[in-house]
């Protein structure tokens, strides 16, 4: 059955807790939480800069909480193997839910980032620990149904999250966006709390009869944090705050090679590292890290570029551009709960290749689309790209979690996690210099997107300028394709062709 065979099996497995379907309520309701405020921030900045200022560093708001949302989910991995799931998941709940208090009492723009860095300290232990726990819950054969659910929820969460900020600030108050969280975080604290029950795990004896002390690598876990932050800082910000070639950017990437050099030292000496060796030694494992690392590449074109695109190019309104973007919110969830069927019969690898490989041919074909165009058109592929991807992701997830035991499954799961978060941030900094960079050849030399666009919306800029940003998307796209191609040769030639599943 697929790639259904016996491997080493480890000791320790999660019990079945009493009250799954709490359980997963809350699992549910902590994905739409980490999901919604990644983007729902969004449409309130006009509000929020009009009564806090600093325009000049609002950007912020948003790097702060994804930055420190990927930096941390090794270490909450890590953590959640060695302690367990329970208290990483209350602990990250008890901080997002901190966080969210103090973004809702901000008095400035720089207290608000720092709160919103704190969000994100604990969004990185909601992520991390509820796919994980995804795959703790539940055996291999229902695992495609509750990480569709999981999808499912994030998608519409992160979708729905502009919406939802823009109609709190025009109606309400901007801070209402951070207190909405109190109530639906504490019933989700509330369910974990009363309802999950992990059986007790003795960490595994040293060379004598006495068992081992659990022991955290907190050197490794600051040099990661220290490491990952700074090149990420260095990529979100180059080329915006400051030119790429600009001393604050080879400072940034020079100190970050600096600490990633030391990461190596670190972990290499550490008795339980944080990142372990084996997480990029075991084949399976270190190609679905780069697989869906070029997945976060891929799908900045789309969820950034797009609706750009639909509002300057096809003259849509906000509300219409972003249904555009949602319909794939319909078909990537269905597809990846269908995907089951298709990867018992041929297995993971082979199932997320014809997943890969439609959507390479699907972004391809997004700079053929005729100018100006419909809006039906870019809408049509976009329903094809989410079941194109739902057949990738979730393939290569569940096969992945179901390759190690408990004891590895959270480190397994956060180090892909991490790697699709990375891949969207050098996505953003790539595609970004990459549509800039054609805006600036046929405009000659004039403008970046950002304030190309802001003149389309004033009605100061001539139709080559529509045609212009028509080039600089498809250049995107173009890049997003190579992308997915990269996936497909990774999956090709570093993946094994049955992945080593544990028997259960």
């Amino acid at each position: 059955m697929g790639d259904i065979r016996p491997a080493t099996r480890e000791d320790a497995r999660a019990a079945a807790p009493h009250g799954r379907r709490a359980v997963v309520a809350a699992l549910m309701l902590s994905m739409a939480l980490a999901a919604l405020d990644s983007t729902v921030v969004s449409t309130a900045v006009p509000q929020i800069v009009g009564d806090l200022g600093g325009f000049s560093v609002f950007s912020w708001l948003f790097s702060g909480y994804l930055l420190a949302v990927t930096v941390t989910l090794p270490v909450y991995g890590k953590l959640s193997d060695t302690f367990g799931r329970k208290p990483v998941l209350i602990a990250g709940a008890a901080l997002f839910l901190l966080g969210s208090l103090l973004c809702a009492l901000a008095w400035n723009m720089g207290a608000l980032i720092a709160f919103r860095v704190v969000q994100g300290l604990g969004g990185g232990a909601l992520q991390g620990t509820v796919q994980t726990l995804a795959a703790d819950l539940y055996p291999l054969k229902e695992r495609p149904k509750i990480q569709s659910k999981l999808s499912t929820v994030w998608a519409v969460s992160a979708v729905a999250g502009p919406g939802l900020g823009g109609i709190l600030a025009a109606y309400a108050d901007w801070r209402w966006i951070f207190l909405v969280n109190l109530p639906i975080g504490a019933v989700a604290l509330w369910l974990i709390v009363r309802h999950l029950h992990e059986s007790r795990r003795e960490p595994a004896p040293a060379a004598g009869n006495a068992p081992a002390r659990a022991r955290v690598d907190w050197a490794g876990a600051l040099a990661v944090f220290a490491c990952g932050g700074v090149l990420l800082v260095a990529l979100v910000q180059g080329g915006v705050a400051w030119p790429w070639l600009s001393w604050p950017s080879l400072a940034l990437f020079g100190t970050g090679l600096a600490l990633s050099g030391l990461v190596v030292v670190v972990e290499r000496r550490a008795a339980a590292p944080i990142i372990p060796g084996w997480v990029w030694r075991r084949r399976t494992i270190a190609a679905v890290n780069l697989a869906l690392g070029a997945l976060g590449l891929l799908m900045v074109a789309p969820t950034v570029f797009l609706p750009t695109y639909a509002q300057s190019v096809l003259g849509l309104e906000p509300v219409a551009a972003g249904f555009v973007l949602s319909v794939w919110t319909l078909s990537w969830p269905l597809s990846a709960a269908l995907s089951q069927h298709v990867y018992r019969r041929i297995g993971f690898r082979d199932t997320a290749l014809l997943g890969i490989g439609a959507a390479t041919l699907i972004l391809f074909a997004f700079p053929f689309l005729p100018y100006p165009g419909a809006a039906w058109q870019p809408a049509l592929l976009m329903l094809l790209l989410g079941a194109a991807l739902g057949l990738f992701q979730l393939p290569l997830l569940v096969g992945v979690q179901s390759t190690v035991g408990w004891s590895e499954r959270g480190t397994t799961t956060a180090s892909v996690l991490f790697c699709r978060q990375t891949g969207q941030t050098i996505g953003a900094s790539v595609f970004g210099a990459v549509a800039n960079g054609v805006l600036a050849a046929r405009l000659g030399g004039a403008g970046d997107l950002d304030s190309v666009t802001r003149a389309l919306d004033a009605g100061t800029a001539p139709d080559v300028t529509r045609h212009a940003i028509a080039s600089a998307v498809h250049a995107v796209y173009l890049g997003a394709a190579c992308a997915a191609a990269l996936a497909f040769l990774v999956l090709l030639c570093v993946a094994p062709r049955r992945f080593p599943v544990l028997t259960e």
